[in-house]
């Protein structure tokens, strides 16, 4: 994988740390205000609205990792990725999903999420 890929993987690993997804500040970090996000479910979630779900997501129990992780360069500053995610819950069976993301490289130098998908599996 390159540079840049083993970058953006770190971010949207970063994005499954508990620790991450309850604070605001951190999530700015990572999000783009325009952000969007397609949910399994078909709704279109806005910046506001991924932000205020996560924040308030429960702090124990909640394991996520990913696989099968790739990177395309779409545009100069603009990559998609995609990867397999799998989350565990407690005495619950495992939730299995195809992820993509668009990262934009700001203009004060940070690469930020602005759209994501999920897509649950079997």
């Amino acid at each position: 994988m390159n540079e840049l890929g083993e970058h953006l993987r770190v971010l949207e690993e970063r994005l499954f740390e508990q620790a991450v997804r309850n604070s605001r500040p951190a999530l700015e970090a990572l999000l783009s205000p325009d952000f969007r996000e397609i949910g399994a479910s078909g709704r279109i979630y806005s910046y506001d609205t991924v932000i205020e779900a996560l924040l308030q997501e429960p702090v124990d129990g909640i394991k996520r990792r990913l696989t099968d992780f790739e990177t395309q360069l779409l545009a100069p500053g603009l990559a998609l990725v995609t990867y397999r995610a799998v989350r565990d819950i407690l005495d619950q069976p495992s939730v299995q999903s195809l992820r993509s993301s668009i990262w934009r490289h700001e203009p004060d130098g940070h690469w930020r999420m602005v759209f994501h998908q999920g897509t649950l599996t079997a």
